[in-house]
């Protein structure tokens, strides 16, 4: 019997087929992942956080200790784990923040000013605010350069609380959301370039710019070459480690240098399809395949794909499950001393995440939706607002980080900073789960149609 139109099998290959569904497509399947990498994110700070309370903290400790020398002839690079961690795979990390930055500029949420202006001005406030939160606790002597710990939102952690809810959560909040932690993550940046920046070698940033010079002028002759890429990628990161700027700096320029735009169009795909589809339907079954037309099919199936896209497709899982949890094992390891949390650095970073990310996020947002300059996401209330403003101060991540990079002596500061992360990123994470639960209850509601 012939399938009616109105069928659930035919309804279910329209709905999956709608424009708008491709559109968010991308979307969904980023917070997917940034959903299921949470979990194993959580499980590694855990796991970091028992063995640093041990007997095998000891050797937990010198395992990031150990050295790792790269070289060449007389050049070499000699230097404990706990660097290549922070320095080589977190430049990874950035660059594919690079790739969403320039990915939400290009065509998301942030390529006009109607779109990115909630998300921008409410992660402006979720940037000063706490800011000013730690300067009010620690404004003199060395505690005074973590002021930028409280400033970042980890979005894998954020994504995670939110999946527990499911579809109770609209889809154009978690999109805010997404939206504000890479508005965040900008922000950061520059705060990692401007603030915890000592020194510079002249010499060696000129020489990191004359290699961004060579990505522009491969991009624009058409090069395509991953490889080659890959290697003028290292020698700019190891100029502007040289160049005394912290090598992630580098990562994130190189995801913003990356094309966003497909070498080949439609029509080209189209063409070079029909071409091969033409050869298989005059040829008969005994005949192969020429191995010409395969290439024709590989090549135009790359490279109908932006770069920015295929690459981040690529990297974005193994960054989710290999590279952030290696961080979090190398980072997240502090020993719980009670006294710690008491400290002015802990106090006021668990103050700038728990309030003061709340208090910036929810209140630059109604000021600019009360002014007409934004908009509530749709399906979005306010009471949802202040969840997912609370939920922005889960900072994790980025905090620890930046706290690696703030306070490199001496280490009780390091740990102070770490205890307050860690207990504002849950104080954060508990308080925004409960406050989304009560918004989304029955009567609040927001079912998408799609």
């Amino acid at each position: 019997m012939a399938t009616d139109r109105t069928s659930p099998d035919r309804a279910g290959r329209f709905r999956r087929s709608t424009p708008i569904r491709r559109l968010t497509a991308p979307i969904r399947r980023f917070l997917h992942i940034e959903a299921a990498s949470g979990a194993v994110l959580l499980a590694c700070t855990a796991l970091a956080l028992a063995l640093a309370n041990s007997a095998w903290a000891t050797p937990f400790h010198e395992l990031w200790e150990t050295h790792l020398r790269v070289g060449a002839g007389t050049w070499e690079l000699d230097k404990p784990l706990h660097f290549w961690v922070n320095d080589l795979l977190m430049a990874i990390f950035f660059f594919v923040v690079g790739l969403e930055i320039k990915r939400e500029i290009v065509a998301g949420e942030l390529s006009s000013v109607k779109k990115a202006a909630l998300p921008v001005i409410a992660a402006l406030g979720g940037m000063v605010v706490p800011a000013a939160i730690y300067l009010a606790f620690n404004h003199t002597g060395p505690a005074e350069r973590g002021w930028g710990v409280p400033m970042a939102t980890d979005i894998a952690f954020v994504v995670g609380v939110m999946a527990a809810f499911g579809p109770r959560v609209p889809f154009g909040l978690k999109i805010f959301l997404l939206s504000l932690a890479i508005a965040d993550d900008m922000g950061a940046v520059l705060v990692i370039a401007v603030a915890y920046t000592d020194h510079l070698d002249l010499v060696m940033l000129a020489l990191a710019a004359g290699g961004f010079g060579v990505v522009v002028l491969m991009n624009r002759l058409g090069v395509r070459s991953v490889g080659l890429y890959t290697l003028v990628g290292a020698g700019i990161w190891l100029a502007v480690y040289r160049a005394g700027i912290h090598p992630t700096i580098a990562g994130v320029l190189l995801g913003l240098l990356t094309p966003a735009r497909p070498w080949l169009n439609r029509e080209t795909l189209r063409l070079a399809l029909t071409e091969v589809t033409g050869q298989l339907d005059d040829a008969s079954d005994a005949v192969e395949l020429r191995p010409a037309d395969v290439a024709i099919l590989r090549y135009a199936a790359r490279e109908a794909v932006a770069p920015l896209q295929r690459i981040e497709d690529r990297l974005h899982p193994w960054v989710g499950f290999a590279i952030m949890p290696v961080f979090a094992l190398a980072n997240a390891g502090v020993e719980i001393r009670p006294a710690a949390i008491l400290d002015p650095v802990a106090l006021a970073i668990v103050a700038g995440l728990v309030l003061g990310k709340t208090a910036g996020i929810v209140g630059f947002s109604y000021v600019a939706v009360k002014l007409g300059l934004a908009r509530l996401p749709r399906g979005t209330t306010w009471p949802m607002l202040l969840a997912a403003g609370v939920l922005g101060g889960i900072g994790f991540t980025m905090s620890l980080f930046i706290a690696n990079l703030a306070f490199p002596a001496p280490p009780e500061l390091l740990i102070a900073a770490k205890t307050g992360i860690i207990a504002g990123s849950a104080i954060a994470a508990i308080a925004g789960a409960g406050l989304l639960a009560w918004s989304t209850r029955r009567g609040m509601l927001f079912r998408e149609s799609f």
